[in-house]
Parts: structure tokens; C-alpha cells; sequence
């Protein structure tokens, strides 16, 4: 009998950001606008990736709202 397990992980990285108007409902902090990309490896090797926009909070990283 042979099993095979195979790793596969889900990155999210943000690639820039800016200031944006507004506060985190969540904790009250500054809010920015922030250029994000989506990986996902396969047993280490990137297969597929995605870059979208999303409004972040700058003090508790909860993400407001995704643009995708």
C-alpha cells in the first residue's frame, strides 16, 4: 500500500500601501488601502497566485474590506 501526503499552504503578503480615510471598527485605529497577493504552493512550489486591493487596519491587521 503506498500513501501520499502532499503540502499545500496559502500566503497572503502585502506588496504596498497607503493611507486611507476612515478608522477600524474593530479596535479604532488608522485605516490604509493596501495592494495584496495570494499565494498558494503545492509541496513548495507556487502554482497559483492572485493580486488584489484591500482596506486594512494599520494597528490590528484585521482586514476591513477585500476588492477582489
Amino acid at each position: 500500500m503506498v500513501c501520499f501526503c502532499f503540502l499545500v499552504d496559502q500566503t497572503r503578503k502585502v506588496k504596498r500601501s497607503k493611507p486611507a480615510a476612515g478608522t477600524c471598527s474593530r479596535c479604532g485605529g488608522g485605516a490604509s488601502v493596501a495592494d495584496m497577493m495570494t499565494q498558494t504552493r503545492f509541496c513548495f512550489v507556487p502554482f497559483y497566485w492572485k493580486n488584489w486591493k484591500a482596506i486594512i487596519c494599520t494597528f490590528c491587521g484585521a482586514m476591513l474590506k477585500s476588492y477582489r
